[in-house]
C-alpha cells in the first residue's frame, strides 16, 4: 500500500516540478541584524475585549437575533461591532458523552444571553512553568497577555460558537462568512482567544464587511484521544466532528445574523489550518450538509496535511495507556468507561500525562487527528493523492521560521549523532535510521543555513538549535505545504491556489518570524504596517471574490501554479520569490515521504 502511494507521490510531484535551478532569492543576511524590542508585541488596549464598564454601557443597545427555531439570541455592541458569544451548538459532552462524537443540540435555546465577555472554553493541555519562562524570554510578554490568559477558565461544557458582525447588519443581508478554526497543536486554544473585532473593523473601513464566526472544539485527550478502545468504539477525532457540527450550525443559522451560508470561507492557523484540510477530507471529501456545500473556499496559515498513523497505532496505544495509568484505571476491565466516570479534574490531569507540544517532544504530538476509517478514512496524504477530498480555492502559506519556538527545549543536542537519535526516538521510531540520517544530512551543520534564516551565525542557542529548527519547521509546515500544493495543483489544475511566505518579523532574536506571529500581525494588527494592512485586503478580497487580487487594489499575487512563486511578505513591502529554497531537503522528503509519519 505504502509503495503504491509513494509511486503516486513521485508521479504527481516530479511531472510538475521538472528540473528547477536551485536558487535562494530571499534577502541577503544583514550583518547589522537589529535586536528588536519585543515589547512591540504588546496588545493595544483598544484591540482587547471591552472592560466590564464599557460592556454594561453597550447593553443599552443590545442587538437580538431570532433563529429559525424561535430562539432569541441577545448580544452586545461596542463601537461598530455586534457580538454574540457562547452560543451552544451541541449537547454538553459530559459523563458518558466524554470523548465521544458531539450530539446535536435539538432543544431550542429559548431566550439566550450571548452578551457575555468570555464564552466557556474547553479544557486545555497546559505547558510547564519552566516552558513558560523560556518562551517568555524569547517572544517577550505575549504569553502574559489577555489573548492567552482567557483560556484559564475552562469547562467540559464548551461546545459553543461566537458570531460577530458589523453594527446594523440584519437577517437577509447575505454577507460572506469567515469561519475561524483556532490552532494550538490540538492541545490548546479557544474561540475566546480571538476577537474578530480588529479584522472586522479593518474590513469595514475597506468597504468589505463580513460575518466572523469562531467555533470551539475539544482539544487534547477530550477531543483527540487515540487508542484501540477509541478505535473499536468509533469515537476517534471527536474534535474534528465538533468543528463539522459548528459548520452545520452556521449552515442552519447564519442567515439570521445577516450571513450567506453559500459564501463561507473556512480559515485556520497551525492546528486550525491542518483542521481546514481535514474538513476538506472528512468522509472522503463529502463536505455537504442538507445537499449543499458547507464552505466554498479555504485559508490555511501554517498547516496543511499531517501524515499520520491510525488511531490504534503503537504511539496511539502508548498515549492511551499513559492516560489510563495516570487516571488510576489500569486494573479496570473497561478502561474507557473508567475514564468517562472520573471526576473532571482527575481526568483533566490524566489527559495531561502524555508529553505536550511545548516540551522536549515538540511537534511529535501526543494528540492529533489520526485515521479512524470512519471519519478521517485514511492518512491525509493518502486522501489527497486519491482525490478523496473536496477541492476549493485556497490561500496557504507559512512563517519563514516555523520551527524556531519548537526547537527551544532540546539543549542536549550538541552534534549530528544526537540530533539523529532524537528524531529517531521521539518522532520516527519505526523509520530506518539511515533515512533519518539522510534527511538530517540534507540540512548543513552550519548555523548560517539554519532557522531563524538569513541571520548568519547569530541566534545559535545550542549547537544544533538552528538545524533542528529548520528541520521541524520544514517537515511540519513549510516543505509539507509545497508537497501539498504540487499535488493539489496537479490533480485539480482548475482550482486556484495562492501561497505566501511571511518574513515581517525578520530580526526578532532567536525566534525570527516565528510560528504564530501571523496572529499578531494579521489577526490583531498589532503593528499597523504594510504587511498587516495588505494581508487583510488580500483575505477580504478572497472572501468576496475567491481571488485575493479582485476588489481592493493590491500588488498582484499570481496563482501558485503559474510559476510556483510565493508572495514574500515583509513588514513594509512584498515581492515574489520562487518556492524552491531548501530543494535538496524537499526532494528527499518527496522521495521518502511515507517514512515520516507521526
Amino acid at each position: 500500500m505504502k509503495a503504491s502511494i509513494l509511486s503516486a507521490f513521485s508521479a504527481v510531484f516530479l511531472t510538475v516540478a521538472g528540473s528547477q535551478v536551485i536558487r535562494q532569492q530571499l534577502p541577503p543576511v544583514d550583518p547589522r541584524l537589529p535586536q528588536l524590542d519585543l515589547s512591540r508585541f504588546e496588545v493595544p488596549i483598544d484591540l482587547r475585549e471591552p472592560e466590564d464598564g464599557l460592556k454594561l454601557e453597550a447593553r443599552k443597545d443590545a442587538p437580538t437575533v431570532k433563529l429559525e427555531d424561535g430562539s432569541i439570541i441577545t448580544g452586545s455592541v461596542l463601537a461598530d461591532v455586534e457580538s454574540f458569544k457562547g452560543i451552544p451548538f451541541a449537547e454538553p459532552p459530559l459523563g458518558d458523552l466524554r470523548m465521544r462524537p458531539p450530539v446535536r443540540l435539538e432543544k431550542p435555546l429559548g431566550k439566550f444571553d450571548a452578551s457575555m465577555r468570555i464564552s466557556p472554553q474547553c479544557p486545555q493541555m497546559f505547558f510547564s512553568s519552566s516552558t513558560g519562562r523560556m518562551l517568555t524570554q524569547v517572544i517577550g510578554n505575549l504569553l502574559n497577555k489577555g489573548l492567552f490568559q482567557k483560556i484559564l477558565d475552562s469547562t467540559e461544557d464548551c461546545l459553543n460558537i461566537n458570531v460577530q458582525r458589523p453594527k446594523g447588519v440584519k437577517a437577509g443581508d447575505k454577507l460572506p462568512v469567515l469561519f475561524w478554526i483556532f490552532g494550538g497543536g490540538f492541545e490548546l486554544g479557544s474561540n475566546a482567544m480571538y476577537s474578530g473585532t480588529p479584522i472586522l473593523t479593518r474590513a469595514m473601513e475597506q468597504g468589505q464587511p463580513f460575518i466572523f464566526v469562531g467555533v470551539n472544539y475539544r482539544v487534547g485527550g477530550f477531543g483527540f484521544m487515540p487508542g484501540e478502545e477509541i478505535q473499536a468504539e468509533g469515537s476517534g477525532n471527536a474534535g474534528l466532528l465538533d468543528q463539522r457540527m459548528g459548520m452545520e450550525w452556521v449552515a442552519d443559522n447564519i442567515e439570521a445574523f445577516g450571513g450567506d451560508p453559500d459564501k463561507v470561507t473556512i480559515w485556520g492557523e497551525s492546528a486550525g489550518a491542518i483542521s481546514v484540510f481535514d474538513q476538506m477530507a472528512l468522509y472522503d471529501g463529502n463536505a455537504t450538509y442538507k445537499g449543499k456545500p458547507l464552505f466554498r473556499a479555504a485559508i490555511m496559515n501554517s498547516g496543511s496535511i499531517i501524515p499520520a498513523d491510525p488511531v490504534d497505532c503503537p504511539k496511539g496505544r502508548e498515549v492511551y495507556n499513559q492516560v489510563v495509568k495516570a487516571g488510576g484505571c489500569s486494573g479496570r476491565s473497561d478502561t474507557l468507561k473508567c475514564l468517562r466516570e472520573l471526576p473532571y479534574e482527575k481526568f483533566l490531569k490524566a489527559a495531561n500525562a502524555p508529553p505536550g507540544l511545548l516540551s522536549y517532544n515538540s511537534v511529535a504530538l501526543s494528540y492529533l487527528p489520526r485515521p479512524d476509517g470512519k471519519v478521517l478514512r485514511a492518512s491525509p496524504d493518502v486522501l489527497l493523492l486519491g482525490q478523496r477530498y473536496y477541492p476549493v480555492p485556497m490561500i496557504i502559506g507559512d512563517q519563514e521560521d516555523e520551527g524556531s519556538i519548537f526547537a527551544l527545549f532540546q539543549h542536549n543536542l550538541t552534534n549530528t549523532e544526537m540530533l539523529v537519535g532524537y528524531l529517531k526516538e521521539i518522532f520516527f521510531p519505526a523509520t530506518d535510521i539511515q533515512k533519518i540520517k539522510d534527511l538530517v544530512k540534507s540540512y548543513p551543520d552550519d548555523p548560517r543555513e539554519g532557522s531563524p534564516f538569513r541571520t548568519g551565525k547569530l541566534n545559535q542557542v545550542y549547537p544544533q538549535f538552528k538545524r533542528l529548527a529548520a528541520i521541524l519547521g520544514d517537515i511540519t509546515f513549510t516543505l509539507t505545504r509545497r508537497l501539498f500544493l504540487f499535488a493539489s495543483a496537479t490533480l485539480h489544475p482548475d482550482v486556484p491556489s495562492w501561497s505566501y511566505l511571511s518574513s515581517y518579523d525578520y530580526g526578532t532574536p532567536i525566534a525570527g518570524t516565528f510560528h504564530g506571529s501571523d496572529l499578531l500581525q494579521v489577526f490583531y494588527g498589532i503593528l499597523p504596517n504594510y504587511a498587516s494592512r495588505t494581508t487583510v485586503s488580500y483575505y477580504t478580497n478572497f472572501l468576496y471574490n475567491l481571488d485575493p487580487n479582485e476588489g481592493i487594489k493590491v500588488q498582484h499575487w499570481p496563482k501558485w501554479m503559474e510559476n510556483q512563486e510565493l508572495l514574500n511578505m515583509n513588514a513594509n513591502d512584498a515581492k515574489l520569490i520562487p518556492d524552491n529554497f531548501r530543494n535538496e531537503s524537499y526532494n528527499y522528503l518527496l522521495a521518502n515521504f511515507l517514512s515520516f509519519y507521526i
